[in-house]
């Protein structure tokens, strides 16, 4: 026992240092990330070669119709969209999970008292803040351990801007996407920009909202400890079955509600329009103009996009992209971003099913939504996506209100749903200017 106290004393002169401290914290961070995105790459090839193939096999046995459309479009390209991230949530919480077994977390919650006092904070309000990178709804109903109502209200409303696993998958697709070189730094700047737009926030609601608090923080720290296999195990595979559980219902319910609402209304079926055209021809004119006739129909039969674009999503996505044009975002994305309000991850659900591309055959296999995402657009040939507007989306992801059920335990632990109301609007408004003055500001060097 006294070896173990001496050992940890003699890591905490480092861990817990008011200056050092804060580098191996944010070393820990990058170590993570970078972990995440370089061992989870190969698994994630893994699980998209599989997908692809299911989807293949499909297209080949299947005759063509609503139903083969749906299987591969909606349920594989929505669900197995999102299903491809599930190595990098393991290997995030298997991270997560040493910190939390070694004692780490525990310094990492005293060197940020600090800066939970500079925000106007109680140090309490860390422990709710950390549980926000992994859920906020859990992570809201958690500050009910703080005592002082101003300080429980401000960590509640800034909670959402501490960055969900749920939003991870969406990260991942796009940074590896758009950055791959540079994907840990992304990442990285993404949590902190959440973690600065927080501390603001907590600055304005203490200023004019809320009366100081200055009840001091007392936490004792446990002595470091040698992770268990078992125990990391364990906490990733209850990671892993939550997220296939969401996989397999809220995610895939609304994979398929998008896909119905892509898919439909349907154009008019070409070849009663052919028989019309080719009758008329063949009485006045013969067979050279019913060829000719054949031909403008084929030509004028509506492509994917066209049919997305005159399906009731589209037309949605259409009334609302004015607002996220100015983001360099089409309506596509604006339409992913709007379904992220029941679940995050529906934003890459809905990514899988608009900018779905079936290949150029029944044999070949279908393009994965990151080449599908940098395809040219169909109508101004220009890519569906560029980096900077890639960036932006991010931004505003990261940002904007939190899900629904999130909304709901803001508004029922605050008292108040003018809280939620609250929620809702500040943060979209905060993420829509943030990735406007990204996507500005970019041009200008791009």
């Amino acid at each position: 026992m006294k070896g173990q106290k001496i050992i940890t004393e003699l890591i905490d002169t480092v861990v817990i240092n008011k200056y050092l401290g804060y580098p191996v914290f944010l070393f820990f961070l990058w170590l993570t990330f970078t972990g995440t995105f370089v061992v989870g790459r190969y698994p994630k090839m893994w699980i998209e070669a599989g997908v692809s193939r299911l989807s293949v096999f499909i297209g080949n046995f299947m005759t063509d119709g609503a139903l083969k459309d749906l299987l591969i479009e909606g349920i594989i390209g929505g669900v197995g969209g999102v299903i491809v991230f599930l190595p990098y949530i393991l290997i995030l919480y298997f991270f997560i999970s040493l910190m939390e077994d070694t004692g780490y977390m525990a310094r990492a919650a005293f060197i940020m008292d600090r800066i939970m006092h500079r925000m106007g904070l109680h140090g309490k309000s860390f422990i709710p803040l950390m549980m926000g990178f992994g859920c906020n709804v859990p992570a809201i109903m958690s500050t009910r351990c703080i005592e002082c109502r101003s300080s429980r209200m401000i960590t509640m409303l800034i909670n959402p801007f501490m960055s969900c696993s749920a939003r991870l998958p969406v990260y991942v697709l796009l940074v590896g996407t758009f950055f791959p070189a540079s994907a840990s730094l992304v990442m990285m700047s993404l949590y902190f920009v959440g973690i600065l737009v927080a501390i603001v926030t907590a600055k304005l609601l203490r200023r004019f909202w809320f009366r100081k608090d200055e009840t001091p923080f007392v936490m004792e720290l446990p002595p470091y400890r040698t992770p268990t296999m078992r125990n990391t195990l364990r906490h990733m595979w209850e990671k892993a079955a939550q997220y296939l559980r969401k996989m397999g219902g809220i995610v895939l319910v609304a994979a398929i509600v998008i896909w119905y609402l892509s898919y439909f209304p349907r154009a008019e079926a070409p070849v009663s329009h052919e028989i019309a055209v080719s009758d008329v021809a063949t009485a006045a004119y013969g067979a050279r103009e019913v060829q000719d006739a054949q031909d403008i129909r084929t030509t004028t039969t509506p492509t994917r996009y066209e049919q997305l674009s005159n399906s009731y999503i589209g037309r949605f996505g259409q009334f609302i992209a004015p607002v996220m044009e100015p983001l360099g975002l089409d309506w596509r994305a604006s339409v992913a971003l709007v379904t992220g309000a029941a679940a995050k991850e529906i934003i890459v659900s809905t990514l899988g099913v608009l900018y779905a591309d079936s290949g150029e055959g029944a044999d070949m296999a279908p393009a994965t939504l990151s080449a599908s995402l940098r395809a040219p657009d169909p109508v101004t040939g220009k890519p569906a996506m560029t980096p900077l507007a890639a960036l932006a989306f991010l931004v505003f992801a990261l940002l904007y209100f939190p899900c629904i059920a999130a909304l709901v335990a803001i508004g029922r632990e605050s008292g108040s749903w003018r809280w939620a109301a609250f929620s809702f609007v500040y943060n979209t408004c905060v993420a829509w200017l943030l990735a406007w003055l990204v996507y500005r500001i970019g041009s200008l060097f791009v």
